[in-house]
């Protein structure tokens, strides 16, 4: 087939927009983190591109898009490792007319952020060693397979037929779940949840938003994986439900706590824009409007789940991608509609029935069992090979200094990362966590 310059020039600027939003979610996840830990909450970020990339290109595409041969629904094959033969492939088989290598390009930006999203549970206290090994296993034998299932031809698409245009299940469901294994596995910080561990930059959290909404774009509409009618719809879609979302969450702040806050509005955007991604090219535009208004509300109130369950998901992804996904997900069986998308499906409220509610229901269960399960046996046995979590002593000086050598603000005479120094230097003596860990050995 011959090559389609105009949706091989949206696909190659899609890919770009894409890859964006990753340093967007380091400024992101960087803000909202200490001081003491904003560079290894932002390098986590930097090094899943590094990791899930080399992966992707080596045999992580052919896992999750080539034929697994047979009756295998399961995973894919190795026919195209290491890409060969690929860029001999002018372009893709589903009519679009991009070359295959720009879809490869594409999808390696998804590997890359889902790996990337989960970093923001575990801040403050994770090996940098253990979270790389982690990040290479993941990718394949978690984000992989789940890829297939869903976009590869494996079973979730050719036997359930559930429906997800830009990954709420293989990408933010799958993250949200494997980050509450993981965050399970290496445990609480120490203090939390007694001591306040407050955003130490919220302006940096104001730029990861609008970055990732920006980027954002390119990961809905892109997914159409060409410049047409079905493009447009998912772009009007991550517009409106990302401005309900983010209205809705403070609104909720406002009548709960009594203030609007910078954090909650950047917060209500990545919600709006989590539960949107699957269901994009499948809602119009008044049903995305809606499921914006319900994903905020639910969101702003599922990430205290963690005070009351007691399990520190550091950063919110938990509260705010796993179930901002599943609401998503599960929302398309309500509010479907073939009027803006011959290929979706009528939900509940367009004449469809329980139906397709059901596809979904599904196919975010298998995900959550799945994803949960093996992420929490990889963590489990890092965990007990090498160790996942950094020294008490490490966590309280700064894992920045202890793991990177370096601190993201230079304090002048006083390092950022010598706990006891600060401690010093702002009341005398040692701090009570140094004293506590001098205890405990």
């Amino acid at each position: 087939m011959k090559i389609d310059s105009g949706n091989t020039a949206w696909m190659l600027a899609s890919t770009a927009l894409v890859l964006l939003m990753t340093p967007g979610l380091a400024f992101f996840y960087g803000g909202m983190s200490r001081a003491k830990s904003v560079l290894n909450m932002m390098m986590m970020s930097f090094v899943s591109i590094a990791v899930a990339g080399m992966v992707w290109v080596l045999y992580g595409y052919s896992l999750a898009f080539s034929d697994g041969g047979g009756a295998n629904k399961f995973i894919g094959g190795l026919k195209d490792w290491g890409l060969v033969g690929l860029e001999k492939t002018a372009t893709l088989d589903d009519g679009t007319g991009i070359p295959s290598l720009v879809f490869v390009a594409f999808q390696a930006t998804f590997a890359i952020i889902t790996v990337a999203l989960i970093s923001g549970a575990v801040a403050d206290r994770t090996k940098f060693g253990a979270w790389v090994v982690f990040s290479l296993v993941w990718v394949t034998v978690v984000y992989a397979p789940i890829a297939h299932w869903v976009w590869g031809g494996g079973w979730i698409m050719d036997k359930v037929g559930a429906l997800d245009f830009a990954g709420g299940t293989v990408v933010h469901i799958n993250a949200g779940v494997a980050a509450l294994a993981l965050a399970l596995v290496l445990g609480k910080r120490r203090g939390w949840p007694k001591d306040p561990m407050r955003p130490h930059n919220l302006p940096f959290v104001l730029l990861g938003a609008g970055l990732l909404w920006f980027g954002w774009f390119g990961f809905n509409a892109g997914s159409s994986l060409a410049a047409n009618d079905i493009a447009g719809v998912a772009m009007i879609n991550t517009l409106v439900a990302t401005c309900a979302a983010g209205f809705a969450w403070i609104v909720v702040e406002k009548l709960r706590d009594g203030a609007s806050t910078t954090l909650g509005i950047a917060s209500g955007i990545v919600a709006g824009l989590v539960a949107i991604t699957p269901a994009c090219a499948y809602v119009t535009p008044v049903g995305a409007l809606v499921l914006g208004l319900i994903a905020g509300v639910v969101c702003a109130f599922a990430v205290g789940l963690k005070y009351k369950l007691g399990f520190d998901d550091s950063l919110d992804v938990v509260g705010v991608h796993m179930v901002g996904g599943i609401v998503g997900a599960l929302l398309i069986g309500f509010l479907g509609s073939t009027a803006v998308n011959p290929a979706g499906a009528k939900g509940l409220f367009a004449g469809g029935g329980i139906d397709l509610l059901g596809k979904q229901a599904l196919a975010v269960a298998v995900t959550i069992v799945y994803s949960f399960v093996v992420t929490y046996v990889i963590a489990k046995v890092i965990d007990l090979v090498m160790g996942f979590r950094i020294s008490a002593e490490d966590e309280i000086t700064g894992i920045d200094s202890a793991s990177h050598a370096e601190t993201a603000y230079d304090f002048g005479t006083v390092h950022a990362g010598a706990g006891a120094s600060v401690a010093a230097a702002l009341g005398g003596g040692q701090s009570s966590e140094h004293k506590k860990v001098e205890a405990e050995a």
